[in-house]
């Protein structure tokens, strides 16, 4: 009797370092079974492309321009439901794993984990159960960016990574006076009062693409 055929795994790759990205398309696609259908260079395009082409898996870095990986995993399960999302991430800190849990990640890989395991990573995800690398450790604390609503975070992101009002209002449509609003209104949220302390908390809980 002829071996049946495994159903094909189709995988959107969203990370803005080429060399990685051709590296994992390599890795995943001698499967046989799984196939990169799309690469995004920032959060916003995994969104997008995750709405449009609809794959089983989204690989996500932790770490993108525009929106992190932690805002894109929350709008591509908003957008696309069906889409497992698994973050690549470099950290292993407790709040980082929470936050991409929190925002309905499947999974949460660290870079320095092996070819084998991403693979299965992959596929444990895919039928709907949660992956966590070895060493990553769950926190269950309370994460702080709860309290802030998905405009907040955004411009809250732009903003810790160095774009005036104007800047940050351009990429999201708003006017640099939304900007401001949405700017005070999350800070005073958090307890924040001037810029430098809001650059620390959004370096500390992964707000940011600065390392």
């Amino acid at each position: 009797m002829p071996r049946k055929k495994k159903k094909t795994i189709s995988v959107l790759l969203a990370d803005d370092h080429a060399i990685l990205v051709d590296g994992l398309r390599v890795l995943l696609e001698a499967e046989g079974d799984l196939k990169v259908v799309g690469r995004a260079v920032n959060g916003e395009e995994a969104v997008r492309l995750s709405r449009q082409l609809r794959p089983d898996v989204a690989i996500v870095d932790i770490k993108m321009p525009i929106m992190n990986g932690i805002e894109a995993t929350r709008r591509i399960r908003e957008t696309s439901p069906s889409t497992r999302v698994l973050i690549l991430s470099g950290h292993a800190l407790a709040h980082y794993v929470e936050q991409a849990l929190s925002a309905g990640a499947g999974g949460y890989l660290l870079k320095g984990s092996s070819g084998p395991e991403l693979v299965k990573a992959v596929r444990v995800i895919v039928e709907g159960k949660r992956y966590l690398s070895a060493s990553v450790v769950r926190s269950t604390g309370r994460d702080p960016l709860a309290s802030l609503t998905v405009r907040e975070r955004e411009v809250l992101q732009l903003i810790a990574d160095g774009k005036s009002n104007a800047a940050a209002g351009s990429l999201l449509g708003l006017s640099p006076r939304s900007v401001e609003t949405y700017r005070a209104r999350a800070m005073q949220k958090l307890g924040i009062e001037d810029l430098p302390t809001l650059v620390k908390f959004a370096i500390r809980h992964g707000l940011t693409t600065f390392e």
